[in-house]
């Protein structure tokens, strides 16, 4: 097997060796998926047998080559600079609210497209800790991304603030009894992960959200590994800021851009640090001094990376069509079949991942001391889990592109393997 193009090549070119019990549970599986007809509708990719690392960079769809070739062709090569005036200007806005509407349960003119997750983290973190003047603290955890406990270390040194690190069981993650011993009246912005980058344990948002209230303190949170998979209501939950990546469960592709939420309530009390033209009242005033523009858009820096935002609009079509409690129900089916599999096929390895369905992403974790090697081999043979030291190998699971039997005959060869 090594071009299977489709969802039904998968099923019917299962590895010879796959233990009959899992070849029927899987074909069952993917008998009864409802959206199953979707993973056609990613493009193919050369040798590939089973590709369990969605929740790092998503497959592209079939579709979207077509709309960046039309994207050449037309808005770029016919209307050139006057594509701008045409639809260009407001796309981080207009397609913020698509992706509002679609995963976040966010209301119009809260979202934005722009920038990285790296930067957006930034611009909202240094600008909550300056709209709580006279708190010291910004709470974190030591087993988020580093990218996001690295962005507070320099908010932390460049504005002379305490940062008070939870520590949390790293397959349990962050509770809401942690946040609760860790804020006080001291506290000016909690960040944590929505959903661990590890473990893919789902935090509490919606109480985790209150305490951090209760105290004072602002929440943003980083959903780079929830948007596309879990249902978020930011609106109802009372979320003051999130970012997230467009590149995992969304499927923009490598450096696609990140989104940034700021809830409409603080719009007129928050302001981002990196003051650019495009995100000035009046971009083409040129004036000598910076007035932000109104709402959302003051998030806007620099030139919207127009190319960039393409490939999503594919993804959000998709997801929209199948609705996220669909898109919730088969990554929970696949995280869940992932453990069955490990727990009575894979000898010697651990799931270090939630059993709760609740407290679980669209990933799973699974421990053993030669993931290491066995990733590298892996990845040789077509199958592509990713490795995260010192001894996981995450499976993540992108539901609208994965069948159960792509799953069973990856973690089939996870399985030969390891001996």
């Amino acid at each position: 097997m090594t071009h299977p193009a489709s969802h039904a090549d998968l099923s019917a070119n299962l590895p010879a060796d796959l233990p009959v019990k899992l070849r029927e549970r899987a074909a069952a599986l993917d008998a009864a998926d409802p959206l199953a007809r979707y993973c056609d509708l990613f493009a193919p990719s050369e040798g590939l047998v089973a590709y369990l690392d969605g929740n790092s960079l998503g497959r592209p769809l079939t579709a979207t080559r077509e709309r960046l070739a039309s994207f050449v062709d037309g808005p770029w090569a016919a209307r050139l600079i006057r594509s701008w005036d045409e639809g260009w200007m407001d796309a981080p806005t207009e397609l913020g609210d698509t992706l509002g509407r679609v995963a976040l349960g966010a209301a119009p003119g809260q979202t934005v497209v722009a920038d990285s997750t790296t930067v957006l983290l930034y611009k909202l973190a240094r600008a909550a800790v300056d709209a709580r003047p006279g708190r010291r603290v910004i709470v974190a955890d030591t087993e988020n991304f580093p990218t996001d406990r690295f962005v507070l270390q320099g908010i932390a040194a460049e504005r002379g603030l305490e940062l008070r690190w939870i520590t949390p069981d790293a397959e349990a993650g962050v509770t809401p009894e942690d946040v609760a011993a860790a804020v006080g009246p001291d506290t000016a912005l909690v960040l944590l992960s929505h959903v661990a980058y590890k473990s893919g344990y789902v935090a509490d948002l919606p109480a985790i959200t209150r305490i951090a209230h209760d105290a004072g303190a602002l929440v943003l949170w980083d959903l780079c590994h929830s948007v596309g998979a879990v249902p978020l209501d930011l609106d109802a939950d009372g979320v003051d800021l999130a970012v997230g990546c467009t590149y995992k469960y969304l499927n923009g592709g490598p450096g696609s851009p990140a989104f940034a939420y700021l809830a409409a309530g603080l719009q007129d009390e928050v302001r981002q640090p990196v003051q650019g033209w495009m995100g000035a009242a009046d971009p083409f005033a040129m004036g000598p001094e910076y007035e932000p523009a109104t709402g959302i858009r003051q998030l806007i820096s620099g030139t919207p990376p127009v190319i960039g935002m393409l490939p999503m609009r594919d993804m959000l079509a998709l997801v929209e069509e199948a609705g996220m409690p669909a898109v919730r129900a088969k990554s929970l089916a696949l995280t869940g079949f992932a453990m069955e599999i490990a727990d009575e096929y894979l000898t010697g390895v651990r799931v270090a991942s939630p059993r709760d369905p609740e407290r679980r992403g669209s990933h799973i974790m699974l421990d053993h001391p030669d993931f290491k090697r066995v990733v590298a081999e892996a990845w040789a043979r077509g199958v592509i889990p990713d490795f995260r030291p010192p001894q996981g190998l995450r499976v993540g699971l992108s539901p609208l592109s994965t069948s159960f039997a792509e799953l069973a005959a990856g973690l089939s060869l996870i399985r030969n393997l390891l001996g």
